[in-house]
Order: structure tokens, then C-alpha cells, then sequence
């Protein structure tokens, strides 16, 4: 019932489309084919065709052109396709998502989602010796650490980026009493830039390398929590140059039109010193996650996370801002 709630706004919007969106293009004529000077049966506006001369007019059986029924079927299944395209990608399981085609993925947005799972059963065990598999991170909410009129606080944020921004098929190794998991590869950075309100654009890495997450207990079950620390890279690498050409091991070692308050050896060093000596900045996250969904039979896990991590700082140059990200992860322990 739901769902033909949701279609039939969908029908009507490509009925009245049908009917009306013609007639704004179309100018069917109601006189006799032989009364009009061009010869022919209709106009496009603005666009009147000329018949060559000779040419001897049939008489019409309609007053509605050919192209009339084209227009409207183009223009019901624009509206329709536009309609659809802006829906979002629903969340699939893990099994659903392998069964899944390249070509059934593209554009699908679908990339860009952690599996869900399907809970069976009440826990997950970890031995020694098991992995972590596929774990997924994807951030539903980006905030920002800013100066306010009550102060510093996090303020929401529009994200820029598009659908590049979460951090999958990453595994490590486990361990358990306490359950310990040290992510080691995979997607595990995702260069991303959000708005602040007032038009400031943020941008930051990221990502989870080399967490180090732990928890008391031997299995997973709902109400689990567990969480840790984990590095987090510079935004730009060493071979980036700047608007002035500048750059770590490439480019100019200063700001070529300001030579002079470079070489003043005072306040113009001192002022340009950081801008001019690219730094390659390792900062430290963390993350905190609790489990909400498990599946016994197939050893998935699944829940919730909150993560807290610097932002760019322009290769040292500047302050980096406080990142907070909000979302839902994934993982399969094999």
C-alpha cells in the first residue's frame, strides 16, 4: 500500500505532463491545409517550415502534428527518470552486494554504502587467530569544531564531496580477552571537504589507519563497545605545490615575489616560515563504535560509530580544525 502511495504522485505528475507540456511547443492549426501560406499542417514556434514550391498539400485528417505524441512521451519519461535518478541507494546486505555486477553498481550509489546485517543469533565469538573482514565505515553526519557566538562548538556542515567518502574492505588481525582489532589494509582514506555556514570550506582526510580498537569481552553482541586511537595522515603529500609554487621536496623553497621580506632576516621570515617549509603533518583520531546487529551464522557485525580526528593544515601552514563524524560500520570476523 506504501508503495503505491509513492507511485501515484509519480503517474499523475506524467499524466499532466503529457497534456499540457505539448502545448506550450505545438500550434495546431484548425484552418484548411490550403489557407495557410507555408503549406503546412502545423508550426513549431518560432520555426516555420517552408514547403518547396509545386508541392501540393494533403488534406488533414487531424489537427495534431506528428511530433505531437514524440514530445509527450519524451517529456512524461524525463519527468519520470528525473523522478527516479534522486532517490537514494537502499543499504544491502554483504551477500546481496557480491551477487551485484560492475555495471549493476555504477551510479548506482550503492559503492558508497556499508552492507547492513541481518541479525541471527545473539553473538559473534573471537578466537585467536581470526580476522576482520571488509570493515566499512560511512559517515552519516560532518561536523565541524568552530568559533560561534556562544563560543567553540561543532557546527553541521554541508558535505562537498561526492559519494567518495566512505572507507571500505579494510581487515586486520584479532584478538580476544580483551577483543583487540589492528586494521592493517584496504580503502582506508577518503579525501573529503564540507561548508560551514558561513561559506568556509574544510577540508580533511578521512580515515582509520592503523586503529588500534579494543573491548572487553570475548564476542560480539548487541550493546558492545569498543573503540581506540588511529593516525591520521597529512592531507596533501610531499610532491603538492601551492598556488606559489612551493612545495616539500619540489617547486620553490620560498615565495619567489616576496624575495625581499624573505631575506629581511626579521618579522617577514618569520611570518612566511611556515607557509614557505612544507611539513608532512601525522596527526592522531579516534574512534568509539557499539554494536547493534549481529549475525551468528555468518560471523557479521554491525552498529554505530562516532570518530573525532584533525582536519588539513595546509602542509603546516595552519591550525587544523577538530573533525566529528557520525555514522555506521560494518565488519565480518572470519
Amino acid at each position: 500500500m506504501q508503495k503505491i502511495k509513492n507511485v501515484l504522485p509519480m503517474v499523475l505528475a506524467s499524466a499532466l505532463v503529457v497534456l499540457v507540456v505539448p502545448q506550450a511547443f505545438i500550434v495546431a492549426t484548425t484552418s484548411s491545409p490550403d489557407s495557410l501560406p507555408s503549406n503546412g499542417r502545423g508550426t513549431l514556434r518560432g520555426f516555420g517550415a517552408s514547403a518547396p514550391e509545386g508541392a501540393s498539400s494533403p488534406q488533414a485528417e487531424t489537427t495534431q502534428p506528428w511530433s505531437f505524441s514524440f514530445l509527450s512521451l519524451g517529456a512524461a519519461l524525463g519527468l519520470f527518470f528525473s523522478v527516479v535518478a534522486a532517490s537514494p541507494a537502499r543499504a544491502i546486505t554483504a551477500e546481496q552486494f557480491s551477487q551485484l555486477t560492475y555495471s549493476q553498481v555504477l551510479g548506482s550509489g550503492l559503492a558508497n554504502r556499508c552492507p547492513t546485517v541481518n541479525s541471527n543469533g545473539n553473538s559473534v565469538k573471537v578466537t585467536k587467530g581470526n580476522r576482520m573482514k571488509n570493515f566499512c565505515l560511512e559517515p552519516k553526519s560532518f561536523a565541524v569544531e568552530a568559533e560561534t557566538d556562544k563560543g567553540k562548538e561543532f557546527v553541521t556542515t554541508k558535505l562537498m564531496t561526492r559519494q567518495t567518502y566512505t572507507l571500505a574492505f579494510m581487515e586486520g588481525a584479532m584478538d580476544t580477552n580483551p577483543i583487540t582489532f589492528s586494521e592493517e589494509d584496504g580503502m582506508d582514506f577518503a579525501a573529503t571537504t564540507v561548508q560551514l555556514p558561513d561559506g568556509e570550506r574544510v577540508p580533511f582526510l578521512f580515515t582509520c589507519k592503523q586503529l588500534l580498537a579494543k573491548g572487553e569481552g570475548s564476542e560480539f553482541k548487541p550493546g558492545f563497545t569498543w573503540g581506540g586511537e588511529f593516525n591520521v595522515p597529512s592531507y596533501r603529500t610531499g610532491g603538492f605545490l601551492d598556488p606559489k609554487g612551493r612545495g616539500m621536496y619540489l617547486g620553490y623553497d620560498q615565495a619567489v615575489a616576496l624575495p625581499a621580506s624573505q631575506a629581511d632576516g626579521k618579522e617577514g621570515q618569520d611570518e612566511l616560515f611556515k607557509e614557505s617549509n612544507k611539513v608532512f603533518d601525522i596527526g592522531k583520531g579516534a574512534i568509539e563504535m557499539e554494536v547493534n546487529k549481529v549475525n551468528e551464522e555468518l560471523g557479521e557485525i554491525g552498529g554505530v560509530f562516532v570518530s573525532k580526528q584533525p582536519g588539513d593544515t595546509d602542509m603546516g601552514a595552519k591550525t587544523p580544525k577538530t573533525i566529528l563524524l557520525k555514522g555506521i560500520f560494518y565488519g565480518k570476523i572470519v
